[in-house]
């Protein structure tokens, strides 16, 4: 609540890479240990999600949907009801968007999500307490797609990010990868792959001192606030710790 006053630019949101990837319902390589709910619950407030056509349907899936796949209704439904129950919650979901606008569009419409989504307008943002007021604590971001609709916007007019191919620690760059300097919001991407996910590396990376360091040389680097903070098997480590400090929350 403490935050209510800011906006997502002066704010720090941690996040999970391939959000939809989990262990719990049997994905394997899986990204995350818990699926989007238990996520939501635990305090993610930022997603990384990948969506493709299986089977001639709209799938939540990384890569090969036979590794593990979530029906794309199945999974947004899941961010509504939690949405539904606590609206003072704000999120943003970074979509990896391998369908086409239209059936992106149906789809997040018919589970209610549309009318939840705050757009920027190219100028200003609002606080948190504004989007909450307004009902509109979403923001949808997507990578190849763009609007129209407004509200589902791209993501590199809104986000510039780190690279996120690292296979040691010693290797993490803060260097533009997408998105120019200009955009309003930082997305620093932290994790490690061989190149597939792995949780030792989870551990390894995640831990407070090793996170916050990142975080911090980033945000000095590029000369802003780093806004999403986004890891691997979030379980493990110390993101929350971190993004309360980035944030100025002393727990």
């Amino acid at each position: 609540a403490s935050l209510c006053g800011r906006t997502l630019q002066e704010i720090t949101l941690p996040g999970t890479h391939n959000s939809m990837s989990n262990a719990d319902a049997g994905w394997l390589a899986p990204n995350q240990q818990h699926g989007i709910t238990r996520q939501l619950e635990d305090g993610i407030r930022a997603m990384m999600l990948d969506t493709m056509e299986w089977n001639g349907e709209p799938y939540l899936c990384h890569g090969y949907c036979a590794l593990g796949a979530q029906p794309l209704a199945e999974g947004l439904q899941e961010i509504e009801d939690f949405l539904a129950a606590n609206p003072r919650d704000v999120m943003l979901i970074l979509f990896e968007d391998g369908l086409s606008v239209d059936v992106m569009v149906e789809v997040i419409t018919a589970v209610g999500l549309h009318d939840r989504v705050w757009t920027y307008d190219g100028a200003s943002f609002s606080t948190l307490e504004e989007m909450i007021d307004a009902g509109q604590q979403l923001v949808i971001t997507a990578q190849s797609g763009s609007p129209p609709p407004e509200w589902y916007q791209h993501a590199w007019s809104l986000i510039t990010e780190t690279p996120y191919s690292f296979s040691r620690a010693a290797d993490f760059s803060c260097e533009r990868l997408r998105g120019e300097e200009t955009n309003p919001l930082f997305l620093v991407n932290h994790w490690l792959g061989t190149p597939l996910p792995t949780e030792e590396g989870a551990i390894e990376v995640n831990q407070a001192d090793v996170l916050q360091a990142r975080a911090e040389e980033c945000g000095r680097e590029r000369d802003r606030r780093v806004n999403i903070l986004a890891v691997d098997f979030y379980h493990q480590g110390d993101l929350f710790t971190v993004v309360d400090r980035l944030n100025g929350i002393d727990r």
